[in-house]
């Protein structure tokens, strides 16, 4: 990031793409196959709030427990792994290191939310960019590569790092992109992410690099951008803001704008 004025990590899900009928569907018929309850875009949206079910996986099979237990129902508790192989399932439809024009599940309903000349004009702008996601590595690849474009990327994804809100794949990335000791002395470090799990991960941050300059950005999920959903979107950025976010992004119509003020700005 040397003569860059900040640099910018992004999350994926949420903020690159609109997973609501694909990781989001995935976690509502895996949950719905082991327990036989399907539960509402608005139940994950809670869940999420929590700040602690980053990993889909995980949030699946705590939202099965939770429904066996509160319904008190006479059902087996699935393992981790056949969680895990139900969701990928249903994520995939295919074998997730194969081609992929082979997968037939939800991920093929994904529409992007930005568009490869963003991180053009922030590489003008000498402002610096990554990614930081929970996303599975060929998921990951799949969005950023094949279907923005965008070449050689820097990436942290699962299994590279603890899950957020842990902030050590986003420090590491940072020092990374940095190439300097994060510090006073290093222009200051923004990630944006549309869960509480994500804001969270800049004040851990904080918490271990006190005199680096963090920025949290926040944006609610696509499905709350509907006029049809206005109230249930400023409840969610309520939960951002309690989280302790910097900033809430509107649209990532308008992010170019909003992150490039930001930086010149300070």
């Amino acid at each position: 990031m040397i003569n860059n004025i900040g640099l910018i990590l992004f999350d994926i899900d949420g903020v690159i793409r609109d997973v609501t009928n694909s990781y989001r569907m995935a976690i509502q018929e895996t949950v719905c196959f082991f327990c036989g309850w399907k539960p509402s875009i608005q139940d994950i949206d809670t869940i999420k709030s929590e700040g602690y079910w980053n990993n889909d996986w995980d949030l699946s099979l705590e939202m099965i427990n939770r429904h066996i237990q509160d319904k008190n129902l006479f059902l087996s508790r699935p393992t981790r792994s056949k969680v895990i192989e139900c969701f990928e399932n249903f994520y995939f439809g295919g074998d997730p290191n194969q081609d992929p024009s082979k997968w037939t599940g939800f991920i093929r309903n994904e529409t992007l939310l930005v568009e490869k000349n963003l991180f053009d004009e922030l590489t003008q702008r000498k402002i610096g960019w990554g990614f930081i996601s929970g996303a599975e590595l060929p998921s990951a690849k799949f969005v950023l590569e094949q279907r923005l474009g965008l070449v050689s990327v820097p990436l942290v994804a699962m299994g590279d790092a603890p899950d957020k809100p842990d902030p050590t794949g986003f420090i590491s990335l940072s020092s990374k992109l940095s190439k300097t000791p994060l510090g006073t002395s290093t222009p200051p470090i923004a990630y944006i992410g549309d869960t509480v799990a994500d804001v969270k991960t800049v004040i851990n941050a904080r918490s271990r690099i006190p005199n680096q300059k963090f920025i949290s950005l926040a944006i609610a999920p696509p499905h709350l951008h509907k006029d049809s959903n206005h109230e249930k979107r400023l409840k969610y950025e309520v939960k951002l803001r309690e989280a302790g976010t910097d900033l809430i992004i509107k649209s990532m119509d308008n992010f170019k704008n909003e992150i490039i003020d930001l930086f010149t700005s300070k």
